[in-house]
């Protein structure tokens, strides 16, 4: 449905019959954190997130799963493999 509200005439997934259906009945301003990222959209109260109606909540424990901002380091360890062990654990199986 469409918002009637903070976005007037964009669809939105907390919008129902009633009125807007999130906990607080509208969208929240965003954070400091927000800054910076694609889905910010201006709304009637100011600065939106467009994916998600309360971003201090996304925030809270740690990295929002919506930033498009943020981009997250993944570190591979490399271990070695000592090869007489491998190869006995693969032996191992075939035994039957």
């Amino acid at each position: 449905m469409q918002c009637q509200t903070v976005l007037p005439g964009t669809e939105c997934t907390f919008w129902g019959k009633q009125g807007c259906i999130f906990p607080d009945g509208s969208c929240q301003v965003i954070v400091e954190n927000c800054e910076g990222c694609e889905r910010i959209v201006t709304g009637s109260i100011g600065q939106v997130c467009s994916a998600y109606p309360a971003p201090a909540k996304k925030w809270a424990n740690g990295l929002c799963n919506f930033a498009s901002h943020v981009k997250v380091d993944i570190k591979v360890e490399e271990t070695r493999v000592n090869p007489l062990k491998a190869s006995k654990k693969a032996a191992g199986g075939k035994k039957k």
